[in-house]
Order: C-alpha cells, then structure tokens, then sequence
C-alpha cells in the first residue's frame, strides 16, 4: 500500500509534511479533507478521532503529529536529503528549533486567526494583540539564531526548516516582520524559494481568500 497522507492544502502543519515528502521525492497519495470530500473526512475521523491533521497512513499504521510524521518517513522511506542529522547533538538542536517554530511562531500566529473566526471584535483585537507581542519575541530571536546561518540549523535543508517554512509564511501576514531584522526577512525569502515550499504554496494559492485576517497580495 502507498503512503496516503490526509490534510488540507492551506493548513500549515499540512505544507510542514508536504515539504518534507517533496524534497526527497517521496511517492504518495493525497486525500484533502473538505466538504466535497466527505469520504475522506469520514475515514480520517475512523483513524484518528482526535479530529487533528495531519494525519499519514502507512499500510496498517497510523501516523500522527507533524515532527513524528516527518521522523518516521526518514526512517521508513528515506531518501537522499536527510532531514534529521544522524549525529545526536545536532539532532537535539533541529528538534528544538522545529518545536519553536511550531510553538512560538506558529502557534503564536493561530491565537489571531482563532481570534479573527470568533466573529467576536474583542477576542479579535485581544487575539491580534497577543500574537504581536509574541511573535516580536520570537522574531527578534530568530535574526540572532540564524546569523550566519543558510538554514535554521547551518548549512542542511533539515526537520526545523519544514517547520519554519509554512510557520514564518502565515506570521509574517500575520504581523509583519520588520526590516529591523533582516537575516530573518531573507531567511523567509530562501525558504520561499525552496522548490518544494514554493510547490506547497502554489498549490494553495486558490485558498488564499480564506484567511480571516487577509491575505496580503504577495508571497
């Protein structure tokens, strides 16, 4: 049995795996889930009830949350860019930067998007205003980190840069990053230029009038 891999063009943690499958030229089936594909809503639900994508089958197994997802192909069908280093410090340091963009970029991004769904122009502005805060931070340790740096752990296309890619795209719509921090503006531009992030972005580009906040007419 292929791989089959169920999620939704214009979610992050979707493009997140997507990256990862395009850059080793990884064969797999796509299934997105949406109201005209009830069938595969259905059978994501029967696999993974949790209502979380996400969500990759690999003959009987289920497999699930973006960094395993991404960990268990390099080990089950791996191929020639190898997105975790083999050596265990290096490999401690590509989890953690995955886990800050998952956490402090990410994450930080959903709290205005969930605040611009409610409907509600509170949690709107409080949601907005507590994303800004947050991702300045994270934005600020960002162009240190990366000095110096090709990708977000040296010289390697790795786990940590799948994550950043789709992570840096939404928040830099989100709340802009400024040119006060330039190597993490051209850190963005490199990643949007990598063919398998530009392909996930492509691909999405029909749902951009989705985004609660706007779309921004670039990128």
């Amino acid at each position: 049995m292929s791989l089959v891999l169920y999620g939704h063009p214009f979610s992050s943690y979707t493009q997140k795996v997507l990256i990862a499958l395009y850059e080793n030229g990884t064969p797999f089936e796509f299934r997105c889930l949406g109201p005209d594909t009830p069938q595969h809503s259905a059978e994501w639900l029967r696999r993974w009830p949790l209502r979380k994508f996400p969500l990759l089958v690999d003959g009987e197994r289920n497999v699930v949350e973006t960094s395993i997802i991404i960990e268990h192909l390099q080990l089950a069908h791996p191929g020639p860019v190898r997105l975790l280093p083999t050596d265990p410090t290096a490999a401690l340091e590509v989890r953690f930067l995955d886990r800050f963009f998952d956490l402090h970029v990410m994450n930080m991004t959903q709290y205005a998007v969930d605040g611009a769904l409610s409907g509600d122009p509170v949690k709107r502005r409080d949601g907005q205003a507590f994303a800004d805060t947050k991702l300045e931070l994270a934005y600020a340790w960002l162009d240190k980190q990366l000095a110096g740096r090709t990708w977000a752990s040296g010289a390697d296309f790795t786990l940590a840069d799948c994550a950043a890619a789709p992570s840096l795209f939404y928040a830099d719509w989100t709340h802009r990053i400024a040119e006060a921090f330039p190597t993490l503006r051209a850190y963005r531009a490199r990643l949007l230029a990598r063919p398998s992030f530009a392909r996930a972005v492509e691909e999405a580009r029909q749902y951009r009038p989705l985004f609660p906040l706007g779309a921004p007419d670039r990128d």
